[in-house]
């Protein structure tokens, strides 16, 4: 990373302010030919922006950030210009002039600093939750995951593993002395509690939940209103309601945040056995697919025929003949809006306690996995007399760890965790 490089890291234009960000050995010439000096260091100044052949560009403020200590670890410079789109391609226009710099790829300020040891692979992936964030329970969780909680504790557990391993590499170089002979009967009580804290990290809440949202199928016979009762959850006449039996095809989605929580919602094709047509038998298909994946079911059939633990729903009530159960969760309509306030703090009381709590920690797929491979290997080192192999199952939960805070990684996973950020960050 000898190269230099800048992109708009502020919204798109146009805007009050544009914040143009340059990272790298480069920043200090960039400043020079746009500015014409250098400004002192932390220390936003104002200035005239100018082109190679000396036209203003703009007035803004700038900052010199000079390297180690700034967010990437480089020499940085901001550029705080208006925020018109004219303004900012100049400007861009105007450094893509200096020698030696070129926009920047999605993600590449922050893998720079991964790879000035600025953050760890824990932290990087809580930034990309954070800025992908759209309700404010994914914001507390991605935070808790962005200022290094996962990091920290990972830390500690890699120190007790070091200590642990120090103790097996004792009894190994001195087994023939009379000091060390054996392991002390401490040693398989360290592994014992480390293994249970992993288990207790183990079983918590995924992010991949957060992410998707808490996953709500509606599903029933056709013409029981699945689709009206989705339009009016999701606030919106996403999928077309009629009383023609077969209108909905496909499985319909929409994501929705209610009271902070966020939902993903799925309207069905109606579930029957007398299929008329093969589009409509695979939209029933889909919808059974649908119903196996759901974190829970809206069931508006006939009461007792939905899937195991779906909540009876009985729909429709405003109408003369509706569908009547004998004890339903909730009785609804969404024509009337009867009974949707007391669905909707159901569904968000339910769905809070399967999603990650606020602040804590909910480990990625690529995280739990590597968490698991520790415990497994420290199951093993557990019960394995053998000081050697015992020794090896503790170095393969030590890359466990190093992976998960990205000590050893591949440039595939780089490049895919990375290319979630936007060019600016």
């Amino acid at each position: 990373m000898t190269d230099t490089i800048y992109a708009l890291s502020s919204g798109a234009p146009p805007a009050a302010i544009a914040v143009i960000r340059v990272s790298g050995p480069g920043a200090v010439a960039a400043l020079r030919a746009l500015t014409g000096h250098l400004p002192e260091p932390r220390r936003a100044v104002a200035a005239s922006l100018r082109a190679v052949d000396g036209e203003l560009l703009d007035r803004a403020l700038v900052l010199w950030l000079p390297g180690p200590g700034t967010a990437t670890g480089e020499d940085c410079a901001e550029l705080h210009c208006h925020g018109g789109r004219a303004v900012v391609e100049a400007v861009e226009e105007a450094l893509a002039a200096v020698p030696g710099l070129r926009e920047a790829e999605p993600g590449e300020f922050t893998r720079r600093a991964f790879a000035n040891g600025k953050i760890d692979l824990a932290e990087a992936e809580g930034l990309a939750d954070l800025l992908e964030a759209e309700t404010e329970l994914q914001r507390r969780v991605a935070m808790t995951m962005a200022t290094g909680e996962v990091s920290r504790r990972v830390e500690g557990w890699r120190e007790r593993l070091l200590g642990l391993s120090a103790t097996v590499e004792a009894a190994l170089d001195f087994a023939d002395e009379d000091d060390v002979t054996t392991l002390p009967g401490t040693f398989a009580t360290g592994i014992a509690v480390l293994q249970e804290e992993l288990a207790a990290w183990l079983s918590r809440p995924r992010a991949e939940a957060l992410r998707e949202g808490f996953r709500v199928v509606i599903a029933g016979p056709p013409n029981v209103g699945k689709s009206t009762l989705f339009n009016t959850l999701v606030e919106d006449e996403a999928a077309i309601a009629t009383p023609i039996a077969g209108t909905t095809r496909d499985v319909l989605t929409r994501p929705i945040a209610i009271a902070g929580v966020p939902f993903l919602f799925a309207d069905t094709a109606g579930l029957h056995d007398a299929v008329g047509d093969e589009i409509e038998a695979i939209g029933i298909e889909r919808a059974l697919d649908a119903l196996d994946r759901a974190d829970l079911v809206l069931w508006l059939g006939p009461e007792g025929q939905g899937p195991a633990g779906a909540w009876e729903i009985a729909s429709q009530i405003d109408r003369p003949g509706f569908l009547k159960k004998r004890a339903p969760r909730h009785s609804v309509s969404a024509f009337t809006g009867e009974g949707l306030d007391a669905l909707r703090e159901d569904l968000v009381v339910t769905a809070r306690q399967t999603l990650p709590q606020p602040g804590d920690v909910a480990l990625s797929e690529r995280q739990h996995r590597l968490l698991l491979d520790a415990a497994r290997s420290l199951g093993s080192a557990r019960h394995e007399g053998d000081p050697l192999i015992v020794a090896e199952c503790l170095r393969v939960a030590r890359v466990a760890f190093d992976s998960l805070l990205g000590r050893t990684t591949t440039e595939d996973m780089l490049d895919a965790l990375f290319g979630r950020f936007c060019i600016g960050k």
